[in-house]
């Protein structure tokens, strides 16, 4: 039998369906487009995203010979997803990487707000979040919000339209409400953000034993499957992945190569006591956690330079980089090209990139090499920021269109002296809802045992150490050169706010 698992990432939706032995039989892409209607603006319209899921799906149904053994779903976390009682979108979906309430979460911050947060949550807030989008709503737009009746995520909207139900999963709900450890909602949370008014907005929560709903008649007619087909809410993309590479133990790492860099660690404890960084995140039964860190600058950087050198795709940019030897001939770059600026593993909104170090002397290559270590060291920096213990970690899983490139596998167990592994699979993200989805269902007990199942290892890149020491030294000028910029980043992200699409 067939398991079809839906990916909603935020430019690609994928959906794949995966046979009994966990093998990809059929697969489908469909391309979502973000909006930006304003400065600091991005959205997507939720109804497009809806249809492209459902396109997908049918896309992959048609390809099918085996029956449809159920459906398991993944997305895009965070961002702000309303419906009304009768679940029609208020207005478009407000996404992670929206930038519109920067100067509350700064305000939060000069206030001690999300310290206090991170005592219960474990998680440092940003703009793109909801309690951050409820208050920028509460002044800007407060028709809309009455209007309201949940606030979904992006896995709760497509899960709602296949079951008729409005739920949110524990990872999705984890931030900025939850108290991860009673993992349940948290009243002094709400009332730390001045938000008591938002609770009737929260969906329930589904914990991991409770994520199973059925396919309605009306998407069953419009995808073309059988109503009452079990339907599954997986944890979100930044947790279903972690699965799909095979990081579902203490101590196992993995890094998503995809629109965010998310470099993550399973831990089995939670420290709320430390200087707050990053998200964490309840992991399948209770006592486990998953320690993330998700830029808002990731892919999107590649994307920029593949643009701004002329080049075709990726690819090109990796060719390029690989004809110049460590440290890119002296460029640095700094990769905090989001204009939320940056929420791991520290928080600032106003931060900005910069290319450090130019002369006539660099070519397309030097800059191109500058590009893949500017975000090799981001990696570096987050996974040093996640652990408790010495660095570096045994092995790191590599996953997402980023770990299609070879030359940059090697070069981060280069710059974070740590082995980094593929695994056979392209669609992690959808193997790791394949996983859940099994779970969920009871066919397999828990996610370890179905990892060792389903999975195999592509390949393996082994750090070379004249390069890795290369790279320590590098990662202390990367250190010194962003906390010698950050004093001016502010002022350079109001001046960018100002810009216009004319020259005048």
């Amino acid at each position: 039998m067939a398991t079809i698992c839906v990916d909603v990432g935020t430019s690609v939706i994928k959906t794949v369906a995966f046979n009994d032995r966990g093998t990809e039989i059929a697969l489908a892409r469909q391309e979502t487009e973000v909006l930006r209607p304003a400065p600091g603006f991005s959205e997507q319209d939720m109804y497009s995203v809806w249809e492209a899921a459902a396109f997908t799906v049918r896309s992959v149904v048609s390809q099918l010979s085996d029956p449809v053994r159920l459906i398991s779903l993944t997305a895009q976390g965070d961002g702000c997803w309303l419906v009304d009682a009768d679940g029609h979108p208020t207005g478009p979906a407000i996404l992670w990487n929206d930038a519109r309430s920067a100067t509350i979460v700064d305000r939060w911050r000069g206030a001690g707000v999300l310290k206090e947060a991170f005592r219960c949550n474990g998680s440092q807030a940003f703009a793109g979040l909801p309690n951050a989008l409820f208050t920028w709503l509460k002044q800007h737009d407060p028709d809309r919000l009455e209007c309201s009746y949940k606030s979904l995520c992006c896995n709760g909207w497509i899960f709602y339209n296949l079951t008729g139900r409005m739920a949110i999963d524990e990872s999705d709900a984890s931030v900025p409400f939850f108290d991860v450890r009673e993992r349940r909602y948290s009243f002094e949370l709400l009332q730390l953000y001045g938000l008591e008014w938002a609770k009737r907005l929260l969906p329930d929560v589904l914990a991991n034993h409770q994520r199973l709903g059925e396919l309605r008649s009306t998407a069953a007619t419009k995808l073309g499957l059988p109503a009452g087909l079990p339907v599954v809410m997986s944890p979100y993309d930044v947790a279903s992945t972690a699965i799909g590479v095979g990081a579902v133990s203490d101590g196992q790492a993995c890094s998503v190569l995809g629109t965010t860099l998310c470099t993550e660690l399973v831990m089995d404890h939670v420290n709320l006591e430390g200087e707050p960084s990053g998200l964490t995140i309840p992991f399948g039964p209770p006592g486990l956690y998953l320690r993330a860190f998700p830029t808002l600058a990731g892919g999107e950087v590649i994307h920029w330079a593949v643009r701004q050198l002329g080049l075709s795709e990726p690819s090109d940019l990796s060719q390029l980089a690989s004809k110049v030897a460590p440290g890119a001939g002296g460029l640095c770059l700094l990769p905090y090209f989001s204009p939320a600026g940056e929420r791991v593993p520290f928080l600032n909104t106003g931060a900005r990139g910069s290319l450090f170090g130019l002369s006539f002397e660099h070519g397309r290559e030097h800059i191109a090499r500058a590009v893949l270590e500017g975000l090799s060291l981001v990696i570096r920096d987050c996974l040093q920021a996640s652990q408790e213990a010495p660095f570096p970690l045994r092995v790191c899983g590599l996953c997402g269109g980023g770990a299609n490139s070879e030359v940059w596998c090697q070069l981060i167990a280069d710059v974070t002296g740590t082995p980094t592994f593929r695994t056979v699979d392209q669609e992690v993200g959808a193997k790791g809802a394949f996983i859940a989805g099994l779970v969920a269902v009871g066919k397999e007990a828990d996610f370890s045992s179905a990892t060792k199942d389903y999975l195999q290892i592509r390949d393996m890149f082994e750090p070379h150490k004249e390069s890795h020491a290369r790279y320590d030294e590098l990662f202390e000028q990367f250190l010194a050169i962003r906390e010698s910029t950050l004093p001016i980043w502010k002022h350079m992200a109001d001046g960018g706010a100002r810009l216009s699409p004319a020259v005048a």
